[in-house]
């Protein structure tokens, strides 16, 4: 697996073991279907995904809060490594287009998934241009949310 280097300055780390085996974890992250199934913390919810698991491809969902507004967010799949490494960014679109957006912070997203006994060791890796877009990611509840979005794939994944 190839390893990523974090920068404390710039980066959030969630890192946990879960008692449910890696391939479930991949296939939770890299199955549409799936994805909407967890994706994003209760309340609100994931209402589309659209996947194109190479590099190059899309990785596109749409959140709705619980007020029912939607909020799209279009990605760029950088790294598939079957069962292991999906890494994406915000930063671009489909085909490596860059994307211009008006409001946010882009990021990059390393998910790394290893074997760990029974279960699986996950590291979500949030990488961010400056300090001060790693700050507003963490104020919007980074390790909350992703934390609450990891239970929610656990919980979905011991279903599979």
């Amino acid at each position: 697996m190839t390893a990523y280097p974090v920068n404390p300055d710039l980066d959030l780390v969630l890192e946990r073991r879960v008692d449910v085996a890696p391939e479930l974890v991949w296939r939770a992250w890299t199955t549409p279907e799936l994805v909407m199934g967890w994706f994003s913390p209760k309340p609100w919810s994931t209402v589309a995904c659209e996947i194109d698991l190479r590099p190059g491809g899309r990785f596109d969902t749409t959140m709705r809060s619980p007020e029912g507004q939607e909020f799209p967010s279009s990605g760029c799949i950088l790294v598939a490594d079957e069962g292991s490494t999906l890494v994406f960014t915000s930063a671009m679109g489909a085909g490596f287009r860059p994307i211009v957006t008006a409001d946010g912070f882009p990021f990059t997203a390393v998910i790394q998934i290893e074997p760990d006994g029974a279960g699986t060791k996950y590291t979500a890796t949030a990488i961010h241009a400056d300090a001060s877009a790693k700050k507003s990611h963490e104020e919007m509840g980074f390790h909350e949310g992703w934390g609450a979005a990891l239970d929610q794939l656990v919980e979905l994944a011991r279903t599979l």
